[in-house]
């Protein structure tokens, strides 16, 4: 199942919907049109992610299954197809959760970005956060902040937590995962290195963008065996595989848990491969008018333009 959030034409309130594939041009089932059709009733009205994410994992694994079968008798059913299913070409997409209680990043997690660097492995997971604001959808503009001339791209694989969790062990870990989607820490290094600490650097706004679409857990039976990559402005910059990471998805899930509960719709972004811009030789950063695409197997491309600033106060474009 392919959970997106969606905002229509004239419409203020974002929309559950379930795309059927992970093509650009995927048609969007409408989750509260199809609800009942779906044994999901009890999400009406109008259900948000989070709403969906804390039904359970067990409880997103039928409702995929519901979901796999309605299609096929949209299939066979033309007035189904018109009546539950909206074109995504015209809609503007959200975070699949915009609203998580904690956006936590992990650092330095690829063998391969660590022989980039010429850093040791960590012994730990390294860790840090970036604040709500930072988060965007597929589609909406990153935007460069003034103070900074050093932005960077960094694709990654991020988890969603779907059921509430503390020490949780690492054999059992995956029960708490709701699904996977694509995320690009976008980075400021000069803020980054010059604080010695990463938030500032990592969570200026637009500098999360995610999605287009959370892919739960049933559709992705192993996450550490998928290929990764980012391209800018159809260059490819980035291309390794989950197969890299240091501390995979239960491990992280299990260390996190030690130290806070974990809640449904937590992000967990877990890090990036090798190809960022600020290693190149020479560096290449971010500027007005690129297009970055993360694209990872299975779960789809995000695909975000990049544009100046603008002031709130007059609409200008800044920098």
């Amino acid at each position: 199942m392919r959970l997106v959030y969606y905002l229509r034409d004239g419409e203020g309130a974002g929309r559950v919907g379930l795309a059927r594939d992970e093509t650009a041009r995927s048609p969007i089932l409408d989750l509260e049109a199809a609800a009942r059709r779906l044994g999901a009733r009890a999400l009406l009205p109008r259900p948000t992610p989070r709403q969906i994410i804390g039904l359970g994992s067990d409880r997103l694994v039928q409702l995929s299954r519901a979901a796999r079968a309605l299609w096929r008798e949209i299939d066979r059913d033309r007035r189904l197809y018109r009546r539950l299913t909206v074109d995504s070409s015209s809609l503007r997409f959200l975070p699949p959760i915009p609203d998580p209680e904690k956006i936590i990043c992990i650092g330095q997690n690829y063998l391969d970005h660590c022989r980039e660097q010429g850093v040791p492995v960590p012994r730990s997971p390294i860790i840090f956060a970036k604040f709500l604001p930072a988060l965007i959808g597929h589609g909406e503009a990153v935007r460069l902040p003034t103070i900074s001339r050093k932005v960077d791209f960094e694709a990654e694989l991020a988890f969603v937590i779907g059921t509430e969790g503390r020490h949780i062990p690492a054999a059992r870990a995956y029960r708490y995962v709701a699904g996977y989607m694509p995320l690009n820490d976008v980075s400021a290094r000069d803020l980054q290195f010059a604080d010695g600490q990463w938030v500032r650097g990592k969570s200026c706004d637009t500098f999360a963008p995610c999605g287009p679409a959370l892919v739960t857990r049933d559709e992705v039976p192993d996450p550490q065996r998928l290929d990764i990559g980012l391209i800018l402005n159809e260059q490819p910059m980035q291309d390794s595989s989950t197969r890299n990471l240091i501390f995979n998805v239960p491990y992280l899930v299990s260390f996190l848990s030690q130290a806070f509960t974990l809640k449904p719709g937590d992000i967990v972004s877990t890090g990036t491969p090798p190809g960022v811009g600020c290693f190149r030789k020479p560096p290449l950063f971010l500027k007005p008018g690129d297009t970055m695409t993360v694209w990872i197997e299975k779960l789809g491309r995000l695909t975000n333009p990049v544009e100046g600033e603008r002031s709130r106060a007059h609409g200008r474009v800044l920098g």
